[in-house]
């Protein structure tokens, strides 16, 4: 289970600086937290949330890491806007016991977000190949 206080080390900004977060909420297959600096009119969201479907070797779970930002509209400064980003992990835990081949797929999801090409860093700003692919609209 994750610390009720995720600190700077956790979550990082496009500058790379640490974004600390505290749990709101917590149930059986979910959890929110806040960041610290968050204003009640711009709430700043972390969503952790699990579900399960299916039975047997049909049996898969969905796990999303989800977090949301609202802001003031830059066009007309008075609108407020909600932006998302979420990470989906759906896990046929009902066909298999080791993790290894969805470790996979989220690593090559990760990597592909957050880096360039043969580059081994991590990319904060949102310029790796798959963040920009996502910014930008692009195939």
């Amino acid at each position: 289970m994750l610390s009720n206080t995720l600190n700077t080390n956790e979550i990082k900004n496009t500058a790379g600086t640490g974004v600390p977060f505290s749990r709101l909420s917590i149930s059986d297959r979910q959890s929110v937290f806040a960041a610290t600096a968050e204003t009640p009119v711009a709430p700043h969201r972390l969503t952790i949330s699990h579900s399960e479907s299916g039975t047997g070797f049909k049996k898969r779970r969905r796990s999303v890491i989800r977090f949301d930002k609202t802001v003031v509209s830059n066009v007309d400064n008075v609108t407020p806007i909600t932006h998302s980003a979420y990470m989906v992990l759906d896990f046929a835990v009902g066909a298999t016991s080791v993790t290894t081949d969805a470790a996979t797929c989220l690593a090559e999801l990760i990597s592909f977000a957050a880096s360039l090409g043969a580059s081994t860093t991590i990319l904060y700003d949102a310029s790796g190949n798959g963040a920009a692919t996502l910014l930008n609209g692009g195939l």
